[in-house]
């Protein structure tokens, strides 16, 4: 169904409402531009921002009759799945595009499934054509080799949206060796029985493997505890959010009631100043003395070093085609054909931007479990209504080491994790085979650390 009279054009589409004509172009942007420059036209001519934004420009017939409700429908849609405000402000800016939007683009180009047919029909000008989706496909590859460069040039898996573990980060070897410490002090705690390694064991896959964790007095969390093994590769932490680093999110959990709870850092500073030791050795790094600031800096910088490299997966990537079975091959692709990898990339596989839980699906309708506090998700700290039910991107490294799954803990194995996820995230019901398949990959992933297997630190 066609609402408006056109006449083809040879540069577009020529639209006549009303006896005045409005051009809508289809063409491409010059090769001549900047990729930065195309992409942006590519997705100013395709009217993304209709449906991918807070605040949408709606065009002129958008509240024509029968138009206003299907765009409203599309708008509703399309900003449920994906905000592309920041990519326009990137591109414009000169930024980087986030890993996972990046990763979204570029899927749904090669799938050919943005705009939707009805989009296209209602909004001409907007389809994505063949020479389109070229340029946005060498776009999106220039700019994860400026942004997202790894040791994997030359690799046919250059241009993958996940990336191996770095080997290290730049650290402060003095801090380090102070922050390990002070991860595993107890005096952090009002009662001296919690330390941060309580909830985020080394030999347990960074994670204390509870649905919730327990706090002094035996007070339960209301949130599975995520692990500490590579979350300085994380955007933002906390599966909400609240902390933007590492040092943030080390500052936390001393002054929660349900988790250490102290009062104040001069609570805990009063108990470590009469550790002479330990003291001695704070103020040769931080002259001076006891902070709170000081205290989660040298925390957050031993947390840097948590990273797990050289998994049999980043083998693979590396180039050892050995590394892995056929089934754990299948696995991967299977993995990102059912769109996995738009949400779980980079090098952590994940933590990167902020999901809806549910988004096939009502998760929580289904869960039958009461509502908490925690299920708001990404809510809790902006009160901006689509932020309900959104969480951050849990990275995958380890993951087998990790259960239980999910923000409420509920998926108890891989298999169950992987089920809900292709359920109300993917919208598919997958075969035992293809979900033994994925598991086998998702197992793949557990590296080293200092050296040995992850999951040996234990033996």
């Amino acid at each position: 169904m066609r609402l408006f009279p056109k006449i083809l054009t040879g540069a577009g589409v020529l639209v006549v409402i009303a006896g005045a004509a409005y051009h809508l172009s289809n063409s491409a942007p010059s090769a001549d531009l900047p990729r930065e420059r195309q992409a942006l036209a590519i997705l100013e001519d395709g009217q993304c921002l209709m449906c991918h934004s807070e605040h949408p420009d709606l065009p002129f017939y958008a509240s024509l009759p029968i138009a206003e409700g299907m765009i409203r429908e599309d708008i509703a849609l399309g900003y449920r799945h994906t905000d592309l405000s920041g990519v326009y402000d990137a591109l414009r800016s000169g930024r980087k595009v986030d890993e996972a939007t990046l990763a979204k683009i570029e899927r749904v180009v090669e799938k050919e499934t943005m705009p939707v047919a009805r989009f296209s029909m209602m909004h001409w000008g907007s389809a994505i054509t063949g020479k389109k989706a070229r340029m946005l496909k060498e776009w999106i590859r220039e700019h994860r080799a400026k942004y997202y460069a790894t040791n994997l040039a030359h690799s046919v898996f250059a241009f993958e949206p996940v990336q191996p573990v770095m080997d290290s980060l730049p650290v402060d070897p003095a801090k380090v060796a102070l922050g390990e410490k002070l991860f595993h002090d107890p005096r952090f705690s009002a009662d001296n029985t919690i330390s941060c390694a309580s909830c985020h064991g080394l030999d347990t896959g960074g994670v204390d493997n509870e649905q919730f964790s327990d706090g002094v007095g035996g007070k339960k969390g209301g949130v599975n505890a995520p692990t500490v093994y590579n979350a300085a590769l994380n955007f933002v932490q906390f599966w909400d959010g609240r902390a933007a680093t590492l040092a943030e999110q080390a500052g936390g959990p001393p002054m929660n009631p349900v988790e250490m709870a102290c009062q104040s850092w001069d609570e805990i500073i009063d108990k470590l100043k009469q550790d002479k030791e330990l003291t001695a050795e704070f103020l040769a790094v931080y002259p001076d003395g006891y902070s709170g600031d000081n205290l989660t800096d040298a925390i957050a910088e031993f947390e840097k070093t948590l990273l797990t490299p050289d998994s049999r997966f980043d083998l693979y990537l590396k180039g050892d085609s050995s590394a892995l079975t056929a089934q754990e091959i299948r696995g991967y692709e299977l993995f990102k054909s059912n769109d996995c990898a738009t949400c779980h990339v980079g090098a952590n596989l994940g933590g990167q931007s902020y999901e809806l839980m549910g988004l096939k699906a009502d998760y929580f309708a289904d869960r039958g479990l009461a509502m908490t506090e925690e299920d708001n998700g990404r809510y809790k700290e902006t009160g901006t209504a689509r932020d309900r039910h959104r969480f951050k991107t849990p990275g995958l490294r380890n993951i087998a080491l990790t259960a239980p799954y999910l923000h409420d803990g509920t998926a108890r194995t891989l298999e169950e994790a992987v089920d809900v996820m292709t359920k109300y995230q993917v919208g598919r019901s997958l075969p035992a085979a293809e979900r033994d398949d994925i598991v086998a990959f998702l197992k793949t992933l557990t590296g080293e650390y200092r050296g040995r297997p992850l999951d040996a630190q234990n033996s």
